[in-house]
């Protein structure tokens, strides 16, 4: 069977560029990076921010439903699957049926704040983009900090990736299929 990571963390942790190496990893892969699908909106997008409103959670579960659905059929033609989102509290639930039909590599990408930050204004620049990831960032960080206990008790995997580079994560990823 071919695996199925699911990557999750903070905003500008890199997700999406791990995501990316490590499906090129295999020789057959799929990235499903959430926020893409949610980009599909074209009227009524419900962005995160600090409140979430009911149009958010549920373009979140359409967006994460059809995650799902893309994963196990890929993953029954054989495809690795990596899967990138955020980690929020909807989201076991949100992902139930994958997490009950396949093994799922779970994996936390957790740097220290500063280096989300400093990742963030290195890709930034001076976007106005920039402010609004840092909030999201200082948020996420303040949610994930104290549940990282009980995340690791479920089984995901927490990967402080501060000092390691995109390659030696993907190295370390690689690792957990056995």
């Amino acid at each position: 069977m071919t695996p199925i990571f699911m990557l999750v963390g903070p905003p500008a942790v890199g997700k999406s560029t791990t995501s990316r190496a490590l499906a090129a990893h295999f020789p057959k892969s799929v990235h499903i990076p959430v926020d893409d699908l949610r980009m599909m909106v074209v009227s009524g997008l419900a962005l995160p921010g600090l409140d979430w409103s009911a149009a958010l959670i549920e373009q979140l579960r359409l967006a994460r439903s059809t995650v799902t659905q893309m994963a196990l059929a890929y993953q029954q033609a054989g495809f690795a699957i990596i899967i990138d989102d955020f980690q929020d509290a909807n989201l076991s639930e949100d992902y139930a049926a994958l997490f009950e039909q396949a093994v799922v590599h779970k994996v936390v990408l957790y740097p220290t704040q500063e280096e989300a930050h400093r990742r963030n204004r290195q890709r930034s620049g001076d976007s106005p983009t920039g402010a609004y990831i840092d909030e999201g960032i200082r948020e996420v960080y303040r949610q994930l900090n104290p549940i990282i206990p009980q995340l690791t008790a479920a089984g995901w995997r927490v990967i402080d990736t501060t000092a390691m580079s995109v390659e030696a994560t993907v190295v370390s990823l690689v690792s957990i299929t056995g």
